[in-house]
Order: C-alpha cells, then sequence, then structure tokens
C-alpha cells in the first residue's frame, strides 16, 4: 500500500513542478542522461508489442515508447498524474498509448503484455514483491520485465525528499530486484551496467567536484568509463528478467 504521500506528491510540487513533470525529459537538466538509458533500455526489448510502463507518472516514458511502436499502457496511482498523460496522449494524436490509474503493487492484468517496464520507480515501491508479482501476471509467456532504478544509498541520498514530500524512497539494487522476481516465479536474470553511469563518466560535458577534477585527467574518462562498466552494474544495474 502506498504512503499518502505518493498520492500527493503532484499536488505538493505545485503548478511549476507540474509543468515541469509533464514536459520531461525536455524540461529535465538531466535530458540526455534519460535519453541514453532509455535507449538502452529499448535495445534490450524485443521489437513491437504490448507494453506495460508501470509508475508512469505523467506518462513521458509511456509517449517515447508509444512513439516508438509499441502498444503501449501507461499506469500510475495519482490521477492528476495519469490526467496529464491523457491530455499529452490527445494533444499529440497517439492512437497506441492508453492510460490507467492503479498502483503497480495490485493490477488485475493477466498475460496481456509482452513487455513490462520499471524506469525508475521500483523505489517507491511498500512491498517491490508484489510489485514484481504483478508485472509476472500481466506478463504473457516468454514475456519480460525490465528494471532501471537508482540502487545502494538511493534512501540516504533522499532523506530530503522524505523528508518534505513524505514519498517513499528505498534502495532498489539488482540483488533485490532479483530475489524478489525468484519468488513470484521469474527464473531468467540479466544484469547490465546502467548506461547513465556511462553517460556520467564518457559523454557529460562537465562534471563538479572530485569527480569533476578526475575527468580533467587525460584518459581517465576512458578509464572511468571502463571501470563503470565492470563494477556498476552490481550497484544499480538496468535489470531484464524472463517469464
Amino acid at each position: 500500500m502506498a504512503t499518502q504521500g505518493e498520492y500527493d506528491y503532484f499536488k505538493n510540487i505545485g503548478a511549476e513542478g507540474m509543468q515541469h513533470a509533464t514536459h520531461k525529459p525536455w524540461s529535465d537538466a538531466q535530458c540526455g542522461l534519460y535519453l541514453m538509458e532509455l535507449g538502452a533500455m529499448m535495445g534490450m526489448m524485443p521489437e513491437g508489442g504490448r507494453l506495460l510502463d508501470m509508475g508512469c507518472g505523467t506518462g513521458w516514458t509511456s509517449v517515447l515508447f508509444a512513439k516508438r511502436g509499441y502498444e503501449v499502457v501507461g499506469t500510475d496511482l495519482v490521477p492528476e498524474a495519469i490526467e496529464a498523460g491523457r491530455r499529452m496522449k490527445e494533444a499529440q494524436g497517439i492512437a497506441n498509448l492508453d492510460f490507467v490509474v492503479g498502483d503497480y503493487e495490485s493490477l488485475a492484468f493477466r498475460e496481456e503484455f509482452d513487455i513490462v517496464v520499471f524506469f525508475d520507480c521500483l523505489h517507491h515501491a511498500v512491498d517491490e514483491v508484489s510489485a514484481l508479482a504483478s508485472a509476472y501476471r500481466a506478463l504473457k509467456p516468454g514475456g519480460i520485465v525490465i528494471t532501471s532504478e537508482p540502487g545502494w544509498g538511493h534512501e540516504r541520498r533522499s532523506a530530503d525528499v522524505i523528508a518534505e514530500f513524505g514519498v517513499t524512497e528505498r534502495d532498489m539494487h539488482p540483488a533485490k530486484i532479483i530475489r524478489g522476481a525468484k519468488k513470484v516465479g521469474f527464473r531468467n536474470f540479466n544484469v547490465v551496467p546502467r548506461a547513465s553511469y556511462l553517460y556520467i563518466s564518457l559523454y557529460r560535458r562537465k562534471s563538479h567536484g572530485m569527480l569533476g577534477r578526475l575527468l580533467r585527467i587525460p584518459g581517465m574518462r576512458t578509464l572511468l568509463g571502463m571501470a563503470m562498466v565492470l563494477f556498476s552494474k552490481h550497484q544499480s544495474g538496468i535489470v531484464v528478467l524472463q517469464k
């Protein structure tokens, strides 16, 4: 069961915050990072099929998946967020997209989807096992779940957000996701590094603090990129689960 803070979040961020949320990724300073991560996830998806976008918020990821050609259902527990998604769908005339209000820990879909996506949202689950069980039920045999989550240390880094909005922010690393997936019936698993780490180490023009100073050393970007490929997937990798 989600906290009241999750239900109230889009009310509490105000008109300016809602404007930002409905125009992502273009409105966000991390636009390049988002696009790189989503591109990596799409590279591991089958071509075409029905896609369930869990915890989609205002639906900007659902819009991108639909424009790629998937038959998309975006779901979120906040009616205001889903209504924003529906307005985007109508404004852009996207026929292969629908939105449903619902808690992803207790959805009723049964063997309807080829792909289920958790993009930066499973860490909001009070019970990630229930959310993964919803995904398992929603998938056709042979379908996949793909997750991208902030991983180890996220709860600590989000202390101010938790205090201000009362939302759920939990560590959600690959080992935890796979443990939950095994409990609900998944048997095939794969973990790869998050593309966002490669973006930060290899492609972002400016970095600050100690990281910024390190990256100014000749050759350091390449070395850091290699280290990310070798080590980061255990901290915060993209996880692919097959039913």
